[in-house]
């Protein structure tokens, strides 16, 4: 069983009132997890499982009666793919403020409040901690540094989610069972997409402009959608947990991008299987947007489980000056450039950028040191 980073965070928790609520993709470990958790520390835990239809009809509407009588004297109870079950929000809420001496976790893949508002009744009440496909380093403590460096490559192609970790030599046909059968089912389910072959094609064209500034126009061209469309399918895709945005940073210049975006996956693998190509790195012609969207998730886990808080950002000029990822903590501008080839690796950063922030600190990550980064 690997160790997730998450699990001393969770234990923390334990011993306060709050609803522990626990995000993150389908197919993420969020329920193994759980389960392993539960069994370790010796909880007695009763689970109520979202894509059961009885459970969903249930807890709909319930009232406070038929919760204490369901619950009884269990000291745990976990609601599993929670965002599955309407009001689910206000029947957490009841429970939490009906209930003593229950802890609550609750889990779901796509964001809650696409369909459930759990936000607004939870306000006060809750944790919320995210969950993603295992990381490298998680894999490091695992199976040792030398095996997951060794591993590096195929872990760009393939990615880190648990099942296909689990399974070498089957990773084709798993990462394209799950785009398929799971990749857009919280989006259809809770929107009622009329045109899903269009989204397909949407997520087609995000992936394959990884790592570059993305236009709506552009992308609403390429999939027969309309630019307003195409921003709420993407705002849909980042709250079922497969894409995310990071904004263009600007304070100073006036030659900087002010309103760009560039979007990245939230694993590799699910990014590969999107476009039908797992080639190895070195017959791959997009082997630096895999480098820099694998570096990005790493590090987004990294600051995830550790608890580091910043801005995140990327920077580019009208004249093409740029910058791969920059965060801003406490004040301060944290400015890296992602490098696979480290024969070219000898970079000067922007000088305009260095001019306009002097208060940063910049570095180039590339295969020889990307682990202090991660």
């Amino acid at each position: 069983m690997v160790r997730r980073h998450i699990e001393k965070t969770i234990l923390n928790r334990m011993g306060d009132d709050k609803v522990i609520v626990l995000l993150g993709p389908r197919q993420s470990g969020k329920t193994t997890f759980i389960m392993d958790f539960v069994e370790k520390h010796k909880k007695n835990a009763l689970w109520w499982n979202g894509d059961e239809s009885d459970i969903r009809q249930i807890l709909k509407n319930p009232t406070t009666s038929l919760l204490k009588s369901l619950i009884g004297a269990r000291k745990l109870l976990v609601i599993d793919e929670a965002q599955r079950i309407e009001n689910i929000g206000l029947t957490i809420k009841l429970i939490h403020d009906n209930i003593k001496g229950l802890k609550i976790i609750a889990s779901g893949s796509s964001a809650f409040e696409l369909a459930n508002k759990i936000n607004e009744p939870l306000t006060g009440r809750k944790w919320e901690y995210f969950l993603f496909p295992l990381s490298y380093r998680e894999m490091q403590e695992y199976s040792g540094e030398v095996d997951e460096r060794r591993l590096l490559q195929n872990r760009m192609v393939y990615g880190y989610y648990p099942e296909v970790v689990n399974n070498p030599g089957d990773e084709k046909a798993i990462l394209l069972q799950l785009s398929d059968s799971y990749l857009y089912k919280d989006i259809l389910t809770w929107e009622r997409i009329q045109k899903p072959d269009r989204l397909e094609i949407l997520v087609q064209a995000l992936a394959f402009q990884l790592g570059n500034q993305v236009s709506y126009n552009e992308l609403s061209k390429l999939s027969g959608l309309d630019k307003e469309t195409v921003e709420r399918y993407i705002v849909l895709l980042e709250r079922a947990y497969i894409v995310f945005r990071l904004r263009s940073f600007s304070r100073n210049l006036r030659s900087e991008l002010k309103k760009s975006r560039k979007i990245y996956f939230y694993d590799n693998g699910l990014r590969n299987a999107v476009i039908r190509n797992f080639n190895p790195i070195g017959l791959r012609n997009d082997v630096g947007a895999l480098w820099e969207n694998f570096l990005i998730c790493e590090r987004m886990k990294k600051m995830e489980y550790e608890r580091i808080y910043a801005n995140q950002f990327f920077w580019r000029t009208h004249d093409k000056k740029e910058i791969d990822y920059i965060e801003e903590r406490d004040g301060k501008l944290f400015a890296f450039e992602f490098k696979w080839n480290t024969n070219k690796s000898k970079h000067k950063f922007p000088k305009a950028f260095l001019s306009s922030y002097p208060e940063n600190e910049t570095k180039l990550i590339t295969p020889d040191n990307f682990e202090d980064f991660i």
